[in-house]
């Protein structure tokens, strides 16, 4: 697939899921632009898809925090001039696993301000644009933890039920707009937060970069009018769903 000068935002770029989908992007030749809250790991992934041939732009950021989420799309949009993609994959696990009865105040405000607050802050930033230009794909990252409630995932799975919600409000709100906005559940996958969620697993995960087709899918012409939807990832192969 290709997706030559599509501008990719991609959040929660430096481990695991975001790392896997900057290098599937950097592949379509796409021009990227990521961030994380850690810079060094950030600039790592930056290298590895700067490698292959794609132009991206990194930029260390807090993206539950207004003015970060500011300097980070107006960057972009100096750059690049528009973002046509944007996957709103940050997340934080918080403690765990760990009963609610058991959950600290301070970290279950902090799970759920995280973790809705950020697609919130970055989608609204975002969309003018994509208005303007009258088409865009946004996807938010969501969990299986997001329609049912697993005990000890604590705050995480409950901010993943506002992510769902916030999906299908702006899915509702964007209808015939030209900007669509969908969701992905990647499923489990071997990656640190799964081991905090799940630390004694004894099955087999996914690879990260082996449920990335649903994204490509999403972020290409292939998926116009597609919108409010929630799709499997490790479902999906190939634009389609097995």
């Amino acid at each position: 697939m290709k997706l030559t000068n599509r501008v990719v935002m991609i959040t929660g770029a430096s481990k695991g899921l975001g790392r896997a989908l900057t290098l599937a992007f950097a592949e379509t030749g796409a021009k990227l632009v990521i961030c994380a809250r850690g810079e060094e790991k950030l600039m790592q992934v930056k290298q590895e898809a700067e490698a292959v041939g794609a132009e991206v732009l990194a930029v260390a950021a807090d993206i539950s925090d207004a003015k970060d989420v500011e300097r980070f799309v107006s960057l972009a949009e100096i750059q690049f001039g528009k973002i046509d993609v944007l996957i709103n994959n940050a997340s934080i696990f918080g403690p765990g696993p760990l009963f609610l009865a058991d959950y600290p105040d301070e970290d279950f405000a902090e799970v759920i301000r995280v973790n809705i607050l950020n697609p919130f802050l970055v989608t609204k930033r975002v969309l003018p644009g994509m208005l303007a230009n009258g088409k865009g794909s946004i996807i938010n990252v969501t969990s299986e933890a997001g329609q049912t409630g697993f005990a000890e995932w604590g705050a995480y799975g409950i901010s993943k039920f506002g992510v769902e919600g916030l999906t299908q409000t702006w899915a509702d709100e964007l209808q015939d707009s030209g900007v669509r906005i969908n969701m992905v559940d990647p499923g489990e996958m071997d990656t640190e937060m799964h081991q905090t969620a799940v630390p004694d697993c004894d099955y087999d995960l996914a690879r990260p970069e082996e449920i990335v087709d649903v994204f490509l899918y999403l972020a290409s012409e292939e998926s116009a009018g597609v919108n409010g939807q929630r799709l499997k990832a490790q479902e999906f192969k190939f634009g389609r769903v097995q």
